[in-house]
């Protein structure tokens, strides 16, 4: 089963950017499903971006990140990485990333409890 690792998070000033990245362990990263998810303080968890293992990395994400936050994964490197522009104060959470052995982007934005293995976070705090 694959590991996840998170990395990037940190303090930036609203509008700024910045980086996440998750790295994998094992061998078979290409055939994972690979999410973002985020979990504010006294707020449920939620889904940010996904991007599928197949048909060219076909990516979506959540209305509340749409047009400012970029999902990527660089298979070769077993890494997929959060691109987030435009930073907000709401966008302050603690960020996951999770994987999912060759499943639908339906089933990972709408039931993560699918999701076959899940990082530790990292804590993005946006301030105003």
């Amino acid at each position: 089963q694959v590991q996840l690792v998170e990395s990037g998070g940190g303090l930036v000033q609203a509008g700024g950017s910045l980086r996440l990245s998750c790295a994998a362990s094992g061998r078979t990263f290409s055939s994972y499903t690979m999410g973002w998810f985020r979990q504010a303080p006294g707020k449920e968890r939620e889904f940010v971006a996904a991007i599928s293992w197949s048909g060219g990395g076909r990516t979506y994400y959540s209305d509340s990140v749409k047009g400012r936050f970029t999902i990527s994964r660089d298979n070769a490197k077993n890494t997929v990485y959060l691109q987030m522009n435009s930073l907000k104060p709401e966008d302050t959470a603690v960020y996951y990333c999770a994987a999912g052995r060759r499943l639908g982007m339906v089933v990972v934005t709408t039931t993560p409890s699918a999701l076959d293995a899940w990082g530790q976070g990292t804590l993005v705090t946006v301030s105003s």
